[in-house]
């Protein structure tokens, strides 16, 4: 085999290398984007539950607090503002989060309505809300952790050439942007008079408490069993803590290991 031939199967298994590496990017761009718009279009289900929800909420909300109608007016314009289509996500972020609180005013007005809050129409579309934000939320993490995907792949090289050339582009997140739900919670110290707790270096540590035995702790005389070393005098019995069970041990004497005698001086 000639080297021009050689030279030629090289540059067509190279060519055939590029290509299916381009068909395969090009294969992951689609997948992507595909993920995203699917992600975004759950959202977007949640979202039409949650306008649709709206409504029945302020009527019900009407029966027990009919003079509450500036609320109830920026509520009704909060809904239609954020169910017109044709928004971004960044931009539908922005009207989902004027909408969350002007329903956060109409919440705060029932709490002043014991029988609102009572009534069993108003605590299951309360309810239901709930629920149906708890969904939008997961939606939004699926939605945006794919978009990061995308957006990586999209600004990496080299699919950011296969990018380029097929027109691909970055996805916008869908992002909360209200500041009560991006602040972290308060801890606070109080205690139920006001008062803080704090450390001071210099106060003395605490003395032991009383326990349940006779003998207190830093009471017991001596060292373990309350034997005092070298406490022994010729001629008197030898003294052994409490606990040993028997009387010595030792020869079977009364001091240990003499056959009974004293110790020898």
């Amino acid at each position: 085999m000639d080297a021009g031939l050689i030279v030629i199967l090289i540059v067509v298994v190279l060519v055939l290398i590029v290509v299916f590496w381009a068909v395969g990017t090009y294969n992951g761009f689609v997948k992507l984007r595909n993920l995203v718009q699917e992600a975004w279009r759950q959202i977007d289900v949640e979202l039409h539950r949650r306008y649709d929800l709206i409504p029945n909420l302020i009527e019900t909300v009407k029966g027990y607090a009919a003079h509450e109608r500036s609320v109830f007016d920026e509520v009704t314009r909060a809904r239609a503002a954020a169910a017109t289509p044709g928004a971004t996500p960044a931009q539908q972020a922005i009207q989902e989060d004027q909408l969350s609180n002007a329903i956060g005013r109409l919440f705060a007005v029932a709490e002043a309505y014991p029988q609102l809050r009572a009534a069993e129409n108003f605590t299951q579309l309360q309810n239901e809300l709930t629920n149906t934000e708890d969904r939008i939320a997961a939606g939004r993490r699926f939605y945006n952790a794919n978009v990061r995907d995308l957006n990586t792949k999209v600004e990496t090289f080299p699919p950011n050439i296969i990018a380029n050339m097929f027109k691909f582009s970055r996805a916008e997140y869908f992002e909360v942007t209200d500041p009560a739900v991006r602040t972290a919670p308060r801890v606070s110290f109080q205690d139920n008079q006001g008062n803080v707790g704090h450390y001071n270096q210099n106060t003395p540590a605490a003395q032991p408490r009383p326990t349940d035995s006779p003998v207190q702790p830093g009471t017991q005389p001596g060292g373990p069993g309350g034997y005092q070393p070298n406490s022994y005098q010729p001629g008197q019995p030898f003294q052994q803590g409490p606990g040993q069970g028997g009387q010595y041990p030792g020869q079977g004497g009364q001091y240990p290991g003499q056959g009974g005698q004293p110790p020898q001086q």
